[in-house]
């Protein structure tokens, strides 16, 4: 089973940490990881110029989002981490998200069916967590993939973390944040088992 991981946090902190752990956490269960972060890359803004459209070669861009389609193709499963930021997710991952167009315009099934999961850390308790996963899972429902949450009592939408603002080291010390992270790869790994086999 192929995993691809994304962070997209601007820093090498929290997020960072959470992805990898989820992705190491598969690792052991015997999956293949890949791993993009959008700290200090090159993506740049979806203009809407349509060149995707009409071409159907990809986006006019050539930036590091190229390695960010070349593994959402390859992956059977994606995590999006994002920190949050302002009540939802970063920038930087909904830009990630808008230059998608792109490989969808060449191939409508590219991303049909593979599962998808969400990370969502917060510097408080409740500082939107739960609406980072919503656009998260949004993404994936757009682009007709299985979006997987933690189920009942615990972790319906995903994993999320409380990293009381102080990076890795806040999730680190989150326990509770960790086990719900650990439910929901569960739940993940299924799905993503079930893909293979379909």
């Amino acid at each position: 089973m192929k995993i691809f991981g994304i962070s997209g946090s601007p820093r090498l902190q929290g997020t960072h940490y959470a992805v990898n752990y989820a992705l190491n956490y598969l690792k052991e269960k015997g999956c293949e990881t890949k791993y993009f972060s959008v700290a200090g890359k090159e993506i740049n803004f979806c203009k809407h110029c349509d060149y995707c459209i009409r071409k159907k070669e990809g986006c006019i861009y050539k930036d590091d989002m190229n390695e960010v389609y070349e593994n959402l193709i390859w992956a059977d499963g994606i995590i999006m981490g994002a920190p949050v930021y302002q009540g939802n997710i970063t920038g930087q991952l909904k830009t990630l998200m808008d230059r998608c167009r792109a490989i969808v315009a060449k191939n409508p099934k590219v991303l049909s069916g593979k599962v998808g999961m969400g990370i969502a850390i917060g510097g408080d308790r409740n500082g939107g967590q739960e609406i980072a996963l919503r656009t998260i899972h949004d993404f994936y429902i757009i682009n007709e993939m299985i979006p997987v949450g933690g189920g009942s009592f615990g972790a319906n939408l995903g994993a999320t973390l409380w990293s009381k603002d102080k990076g890795k080291e806040g999730i680190v010390e989150d326990k509770e944040g960790l086990r719900v992270l650990r439910k929901t790869l569960n739940k993940f790994l299924n799905r993503v088992s079930e893909f293979k086999k379909a």
